[in-house]
């Protein structure tokens, strides 16, 4: 028989309840995101700017508050775990402990920042000993990586019962994300940082201080490579370029082995480094159970003969065995040798966003935010010693008229602070500190003190104000400061680095070809093989690009090599570099790579014009053409430069933008052509060589409404390609461009280059072409076509031209680009050409006049 209900059925009912009904796979896809970011911020991934994740930082701010600095005695490590369960990390114990036991073992952190005392684990994969066994403070280094905290240099948020605040960074005053390295696996990403030698890391970071414009073979000179606690021996150094250049690569670790001889004519291998992060125990065992299967030969015994002096690990050889070759088949299987994948991935942008970082972008970062951690500091102090000048002045006040101070106190009631504030003209913190000076501060020596201290913090203040306001001087403390934490906390490298024969750099791994760079209108950049293209006959419909969004669009395309640089010129009048492999190949239908994953872009700022080059000539130039008619010309090696945020290389006025960027030799005649089909044709030497920071001058003038749509190099053997927005083309030979005695002048209306109606439509593009290559043309849905030029009629430069691209109602051609001739022309079936008046059907077509 069921029993009774406890409880009244009503009341567990609520009556004015609101179920909201949602779909469910929003629903999930929300709550996933959800999830997925809390996991990449707030539990897997390190901070760049101190290489920390959130459970060590927690760690290490509660040992120091609890004053478990290195020169105070040890604490149960489960005191430890307690505290920062209970003040800051709402997880399991056992994920604190482990945190804080690998922040303890010498094999496993390349600078401990945990000085733990008992069994912590072991090189063989011994657990360590229970948290109420264990003892643990911070390591002398870790006192760097807290140093001025109390100053205001980090931001706070309140932890997860907000009883508390706790630091959002820690300041961090060396660079511990490549000097210690990190490991995670978040949802859809996973870091994986090398440890490197401190003193390595930091001559790195001075010499970026020292020149901005460093490149990667100059920050290469300092930091050699990885460097492990293990030791072991890295092979090659293509892997190490590669992770440094891209933030990807692979490393081949060795262990460090060499023969000896024992016996009668017996030889062994001797052990004495192993990889990186492998277990010894294991690794020995895994050599047996090869022995014992055959699979390994040659081999007598195995033993492990590690103690207190070091690693040992002993492999005797049978007698008749070649030592090299077994020690080669060792090397290939087991994990004697290894290999160790970089993938260096942090959170930038104060944790907002996880990203894929270089050498030079790590130590931009994190320079950038120790200038940001002294500047803090420096205000801090500068208030502080203000506060006190101020106090100062009352008392010294107080000391200059003392009697009348003692009688206005003596002859008080109870308002000898608002006496002495209106008797003076002393605010509440002076007045109250004279009433709280003790007798023994009247004596002479004490006045001596106080002017003297005065005179101290005006010379302080004075110091503060000049250092906020030189941005040498603090790159000079910045250094200062770097020097001593090196000269401190310095050692020799462990890892050694041999060179191998024949090695490949990265751009020997990556197949140079020819490529479609493409960027469209929000942003999205990819790389695609310019063969995934194939030829068209003028007029076909062409074959799909790229999936775009019903409102994005291709805006800026052309052809380049995979190892050539890549410039990109943006709406701010800023240069970026890259080489072309480090844009992401994607699939000729894909989107592509946002720009703010590539560039560090502002919010606000879009790249608006790219160029390629090989290399930078001393004798070649660059010459710039924005939406209003303004042209600059700057030598090339001007702009060399690797530094991450870019360089300026124009002046904008309001409301203009960089439209065309084009190379030349000095000796080039500049073709610019605007929308409404105008175009004018000029030597370059008539356009001065400028600065960075210059604005240029008047390349053409625009009639109300009309803007620039492109430029380009006008050579006099070739012919001016233009295609209008409606699908409309032609070719012009050059010299109906120039006049009988040359080139025009700069800075006038030019001559009409096109016949624009309502039918052609604006001016879309120009291209100078030789007729030996093809087109390629895009139009705002996403649709491309390909065409040898050579089929492109040739007209005057008042004609309407005809049809090369068939469009869907409401659809404009956006951009055009050249490319090399695609040797094997596929044929395909093609519509009739639609005649323009007065073209004769059976031979060339004429074009409207």
């Amino acid at each position: 028989m069921s029993k009774k209900p406890q409880y009244d059925p009503e009341e567990i009912r609520y009556p004015d309840q609101v179920i909201v009904t949602s779909p469910l796979v929003p629903e999930m896809e929300q709550s996933y995101i959800e999830y997925a970011m809390s996991v990449i911020v707030g539990r897997a991934l390190p901070d760049v700017r101190d290489g920390l994740k959130p459970v060590h930082r927690r760690i290490l701010y509660a040992m120091y508050e609890d004053n478990l600095t290195h020169d105070r005695p040890f604490k149960k490590s489960a005191t430890c775990v307690g505290d920062v369960l209970g003040r800051y990390h709402p997880h399991g114990d056992q994920s604190v402990y482990d945190a804080l036991v690998r922040l303890a073992q010498d094999f496993s952190m390349r600078y401990m920042l945990v000085d733990g005392h008992g069994n912590f684990g072991s090189v063989d994969g011994d657990p360590p000993a229970a948290y109420r066994y264990t003892e643990a403070r911070l390591a002398r280094i870790s006192e760097e990586m807290l140093r001025d905290i109390d100053k205001e240099t980090v931001d706070w948020d309140p932890n997860f019962d907000e009883s508390r605040r706790e630091p959002r960074v820690l300041p961090s005053r060396f660079p511990n994300l490549l000097v210690n390295g990190s490991s995670g696996i978040a949802v859809g990403m996973a870091t994986n940082i090398p440890p490197h030698n401190l003193r390595e890391v930091i001559n790195a970071c001075i010499c970026v201080l020292d020149n901005p414009e460093a490149t990667l073979p100059d920050l290469m000179e300092h930091v050699k490579g990885p460097d492990f606690p293990t030791k072991g021996i890295i092979m090659g150094r293509s892997g190490i370029r590669a992770a440094y250049a891209t933030g990807r690569g692979r490393l081949m670790v060795r262990a460090r082995t060499e023969f000896e001889e024992f016996g009668k004519d017996r030889t062994r291998i001797i052990v004495t480094e192993i990889p990186y992060q492998v277990n010894k125990r294991m690794l020995i065992k895994n050599m047996a159970d090869q022995v014992e299967d055959k699979r390994l030969e040659g081999i007598s015994d195995i033993r492990d003969e590690t103690d207190r002096n070091g690693m040992r690990i002993v492999i005797e050889l049978k007698k008749d065995a070649n030592p090299q070759v077994v020690l080669n088949r060792l090397f290939a299987q087991t994990q004697l040798q290894t290999t160790f994948a970089i993938n260096m991935l942090a959170l930038v942008n104060n944790q907002s966003q996880p990203k894929i970082l270089s050498l030079r972008h790590i130590l931009d970062e994190y320079l950038a935010f120790q200038e940001e951690i002294i500047i803090r500091r420096t205000k801090y102090d500068l208030r502080k010693a203000q506060e006190r000048a101020h106090l100062l002045e009352g008392l010294l006040i107080a000391q200059d008229n003392i009697d009348e101070v003692i009688k206005i106190i003596r002859t008080s009631y109870d308002n000898a602070k608002e006496n002495l504030m209106s008797r003076f003209h002393l605010d509440d913190v002076q007045a109250q500190a004279i009433c709280d000076m003790r007798l023994i501060a009247l004596q002479g020596l004490n006045r001596e003190k106080l002017e003297n201290e005065y005179k101290e913090l005006e010379e302080r203040i004075a110091y503060f104000n000049k250092l906020l306001s030189d941005e040498e001087m603090l790159k000079g403390v910045l250094k200062e400061e770097l020097t001593t934490i090196r000269d401190k906390y310095g050692d020799d490298r462990k890892t050694e680095i041999q060179d191998v024969e024949d090695e490949l750099d990265i751009e020997d791994l990556i197949e140079e070809e020819e490529c479609v760079f493409t960027l469209t209108r929000a942003g999205y950049i990819k790389r695609t093989p310019a063969s995934a293209y194939r030829a068209q006959k003028r007029g076909g419909k062409g074959v799909s690009a790229q999936t775009l969004k019903e409102e994005d669009c291709v805006e800026t395309m052309f052809t380049a090599s995979t190892h050539d640089y890549i410039l990109f010129f943006t709406s701010m009048g800023r240069v970026h570099r890259k080489k072309g492999y480090q844009i992401a190949e994607a699939g000729r239908t894909a989107k592509g790579t946002n720009i703010v994953n590539v560039l560090p872009i502002e919010q606000g700022e879009k790249v608006t014009a790219m160029i390629h080059l090989r290399e930078y000539a001393e004798d070649r130039y660059l010459v710039m053409v924005t939406r209003n008619g303004t042209v600059k010309r700057i030598s090339l090696p001007v702009i060399n430069t690797a530094r991450k945020a870019g360089i300026r290389c124009i002046t904008l006025d309001e409301g203009d933008e960089l439209i065309s960027v084009r190379e030349t030799d000095g000796k080039q005649a500049i073709l610019i052509v605007t929308h409404d089909g105008m175009a004018i044709a000029f030597l370059e030497t008539d356009v001065r060589c400028m600065g960075r920071d210059a604005t240029g001058v008047r390349g053409i003038k625009l009639r109300e409404g009309d803007y620039v749509v492109g430029a380009a190099r006008a050579k006099y053997d070739h012919q001016v390609l233009m295609v209008t927005e409606n699908g409309y083309g032609k070719r012009t030979p050059m010299d109906e461009y120039f006049r009988a005695d040359g080139p025009q002048n700069r800075g006038g209306y030019g001559l009409k280059g096109y016949q624009v109606t309502e039918k052609t439509g604006p001016i879309a593009g120009v291209k100078v072409v030789s007729g030996e290559e093809d087109i390629l043309i895009i139009s705002d849905d996403g649709v491309i076509i390909r065409m040898p030029v050579k089929d492109i009629n040739s007209y005057s430069r008042t004609a309407q031209g005809v049809i090369l691209m068939r469009l869907q109602e409401g659809v404009k051609v956006i951009s055009i680009a050249r490319t090399d001739h695609e040797g094997e022309e596929i044929e395909e079936p093609v519509e009739d050409e639609i005649p323009e008046a007065g073209s004769d059907q059976g031979g060339r077509t004429e074009p409207e006049q």
